[in-house]
């Protein structure tokens, strides 16, 4: 089998790239080994950015459709008193309104939607889209893709070969990159369950040892996420089902009633977060993205995104190459040199909101508090963080941010104009900036 691109996973990554690259009529081949639904949670946040990229891929108007717009982050802080609503000790709001940009909103959508959503797109363009449901990628063979799909094997040949896979990558093992991993002091349980029609924006509620994000679905459901300690999902589920139900009662007695909809523990997924980011994301004509190339601590909701994102600076590249006859394999580093340092940035960025959640000790806590606070009351502080969370700029924070952060100096009374963000924000220039002939690269 011939194509221009083959991408290895069929996943949101691998299908924005085939979305791009087959509406700018390349030939791009994807091979899925799943044939059905995956059972595992998978992210279902869209970042601003991302929303951003689907409007263009003409995807926005269906997303909408099937998803749920989230513009309000609340951050409760709490005392738990078994029997008693849990007494607040700290409260305040993140917005993703204080954007100066149309995209200031994120939206939660069920995973297998979103790929659904972009797999019918790319159907769009058959001509130059090829979908191969239930194929094992088994790595590469005398420079060609090598693919088995029930007991055939076939034998792929391509300009570019795309791993796509996740994070068992057999593309990330021919390229020979080097990759380093960071585990955590705490793992997640995860599980959808109805939630009240009132419930409508993102909420974070913590104690000193415990964390629960609620993030609104459509259909009157409600992605919940429970922090726990390492290694402590065994005893947690000998307590039984009862231990879970009251342990959300007590955070957020809204969900009280509506967590017993959970009837079974295969209903709840543990999530073990870990991070790495390999060194190199090219090799030859050779490419990672999404998890085969990063994986990102789950806190700042990222993981999809990261890999949406990764997929249209390189199906901008790619279709640049074939419209203006330029090699492949010699411009693809010019994805990495885009791509890599943004990444980085946002796996540091994830990495510290977990750890302002990974300590029980009581003055850690209090920082916490402070630090959520003085984010909310300065502006620059405010338009920072969530800025550089939507992926569509980045805004480093300075020594001065920090130190207000910490309550070491006192807080900005100024607010940030719309002009001021435009010089972080990203534009077409910095996503593609092969296309600017005064880039040097």
């Amino acid at each position: 089998m011939q194509t221009e691109i083959f991408v290895a996973g069929g996943g949101v990554g691998g299908l924005a790239l085939a979305v791009k690259l087959a509406s700018s009529g390349v030939h791009v081949t994807v091979a899925e080994q799943l044939k059905d639904e995956s059972p595992l949670y998978k992210g279902e946040l869209l970042q601003p950015k991302t929303v951003a990229i689907l409007d263009q891929m003409d995807l926005l108007p269906e997303v909408l459709q099937y998803g749920h717009k989230i513009e309000t982050l609340a951050f409760q802080e709490v005392d738990v008193n078994p029997g008693r609503p849990p007494e607040e000790i700290g409260s305040t709001e993140l917005t993703y309104n204080r954007i100066a940009s149309t995209y200031n909103y994120s939206v939660m959508i069920p995973h297998e939607k979103i790929k659904e959503i972009l797999r019918n797109k790319a159907s769009e363009y058959g001509e130059h889209f090829h979908f191969i449901p239930g194929a094992r990628f088994l790595g590469f063979e005398n420079g060609q893709a090598k693919i088995k799909q029930a007991k055939e094997t076939y034998a792929i040949t391509a300009d570019v070969y795309i791993g796509a896979e996740g994070r068992s990558s057999p593309t990330r093992q021919a390229m020979d990159v080097s990759i380093k991993r960071k585990d955590y002091n705490h793992h997640f349980l995860t599980v959808t369950i109805p939630r009240p029609e009132s419930f409508l924006e993102g909420k974070i509620v913590t104690t000193r040892e415990s964390f629960l994000g609620m993030f609104p679905l459509p259909d009157n459901e409600i992605r919940t996420v429970l922090l726990i300690k390492a290694g402590q999902y065994k005893a947690i589920k000998e307590k039984g089902l009862e231990h879970v139900y009251e342990a959300y009662g007590d955070l957020e007695p809204r969900l009280k009633e509506h967590v017993r909809a959970i009837k079974d523990w295969k209903q709840i997924q543990l999530m073990v977060p870990y991070t790495y980011h390999v060194d190199h994301y090219v090799r030859g004509n050779m490419a990672l993205l999404g998890d085969a190339a990063h994986t990102v601590h789950p806190m700042a909701g990222e993981g999809m995104n990261l890999a949406i994102q990764d997929a249209d600076v390189l199906g901008e590249l790619l279709s640049w190459c074939k419209h203006n006859s330029k090699t492949y394999h010699s411009h693809l580093p010019y994805y990495e040199q885009v791509r890599r340092p943004r990444v980085s940035f946002l796996l540091k960025l994830s990495h510290l909101s977990a750890l302002v959640y990974s300590y029980p000790y009581p003055w850690w806590r209090q920082l916490r508090m402070q630090a959520v606070q003085r984010m909310y009351d300065d502006d620059q502080l405010h338009v920072k963080q969530m800025l550089n969370t939507s992926g569509l700029g980045i805004w480093n924070f300075s020594l001065v941010d920090r130190a207000i952060q910490g309550s070491m100096l006192p807080v900005r009374k100024k607010n940030i104009t719309d002009h001021q963000q435009q010089r972080y924000i990203f534009d077409e220039t910095d996503d593609y900036p092969w296309k600017h002939t005064n880039w040097k690269g």
